[in-house]
């Protein structure tokens, strides 16, 4: 172990802090803490590589190969899941780049890294599938004493269900015959494959909340959500439009030039008035000028507002213009997916939701991309259950 290089990492690496504090500080969307892990990744692979070099080995560059591939992805388009496959790739590969490199060098940083690692992989252990059940029951509780009993919001109590099968599926089994033993086997590695698929979605969508939007946006489209009562904005809907505001006056400080807010939603057939209307007075009732916001009345989906509000931006700047949208922030992957369907290059800012209710938002939110890609997915689900039919017949018939 080298004390000497440790000492220099320190130094050079508390510098750096200190600059890029100094140097965002100056900008009109600091956003210190984003650029902060950006350095504090950097100095780390420096470092790493620093010592791969004295050593004569070049196992870096696995991990550094996951984590150019997965930048390289995300800056092309930032609405794709494989984002999500590409950085746990890399995050597995770093691990074991990690595991690696303590092996050869005792370094104490690497030691520590893998101490953290380690802690983390301890306590989702510890957390287990038995407590991830009682969370979930215990979740599911709180989200249908505080919202309405629809089927979206039973998202938790049905995963909670499906895994406590799971859990007293080896005790249930037990009384019945062998080929169906087999054949249950198609639940839990059918599980394993939803629950990959939605590791990937989690990560980008956690990954893309970091996204901060320049301060040269020439429109800002708030996605409209139901009406309370047929017609007031509820706290949900509030929330995205408070986002949007809160943008338009941040550039209009920053560059005094304020994007416009297009409010886009239709009338649901229980709402008495337009959604977009419905947001255009709440908007002016906190302040926004009305000549300021735009209204796109006719859409139904996300997929809708996208389309519809690009028409009206294409109407007012054929030559061209910068966008983003407003939604919840468990939201706005998905929105970004449809976005890119309507061929509209814009990226999302999301309005913060209560915590309780994002497990089962985040939820709701995957089922709906497996309904986007459900012919991929149905293919890998159907395959499995056609194995397993088939091994299953052959234990009835053979034995």
């Amino acid at each position: 172990m080298d004390f000497t290089q440790l000492l220099i990492f320190a130094i050079s690496y508390v510098s750096g802090v200190i600059v890029v504090q100094k140097w965002r500080k100056k900008k009109d969307d600091p956003d210190i803490f984003f650029f902060e892990c950006c350095w504090t990744i950097l100095a780390l692979l420096i470092y790493l590589a620093v010592s791969e070099l004295r050593t004569g080995s070049f196992f870096i560059l696995i991990p550094v190969a996951f984590a150019g591939l997965f930048l390289f992805s995300y800056r092309r388009n930032k609405h794709q899941l494989i984002n999500g496959l590409l950085f746990n790739l890399f995050v597995l590969a770093f691990g074991g780049y990690l595991v690696i490199n303590l092996y050869r060098t005792q370094d104490i940083l690497v030691g520590g890294l893998l101490a953290v690692l380690l802690a983390i992989f301890v306590a989702v252990l510890l957390f287990g599938l038995a407590t991830l059940v009682v969370f979930l029951y215990w979740n599911s509780i709180i989200v249908l004493r505080r919202e309405s009993r629809s089927i979206a919001n039973l998202l938790t109590l049905i995963l909670a269900v499906v895994l406590t099968v799971l859990l007293f599926s080896d005790t249930l089994l037990h009384f019945f015959p062998d080929w169906i033993r087999t054949l249950f086997g198609i639940v839990p590695l059918s599980l394993l494959y939803l629950f990959v698929v939605f590791l990937n979605f989690l990560s980008i969508s956690v990954i893309y909340q970091f996204n901060h939007p320049r301060y040269n946006q020439d429109f800002i489209i708030v996605l409209g959500a139901g009406l309370l009562n047929g017609t007031t904005v509820s706290p949900l809907l509030a929330k995205r439009i408070n986002t949007a505001i809160s943008f338009y006056e941040s550039q209009f400080k920053a560059k005094k030039t304020a994007p416009r807010l297009l409010m886009s939603g239709g009338q649901g057939s229980d709402e008495q008035l337009p959604e977009a209307v419905a947001m255009k007075e709440y908007a002016i009732a906190q302040g926004v000028p009305e000549g300021e916001i735009l209204v796109e009345t006719n859409s139904t989906t996300t997929y809708e507002n996208m389309k519809f509000s690009k028409e009206i931006m294409d109407s007012l700047k054929p030559n061209g213009y910068k966008a983003i949208f407003a939604s919840n922030n468990y939201h706005i992957f998905r929105a970004g997916l449809y976005a890119d369907q309507a061929q509209l290059k814009a990226d999302g800012i999301g309005a913060p939701t209560a915590f309780y209710y994002l497990p089962n938002a985040f939820l709701r939110e995957f089922v709906a991309i497996l309904f986007m890609h459900k012919r991929r997915h149905l293919t890998v689900l159907i395959t499995l259950l056609i194995l397993y039919a088939g091994a299953a017949i052959l234990q009835l018939i053979f034995g």
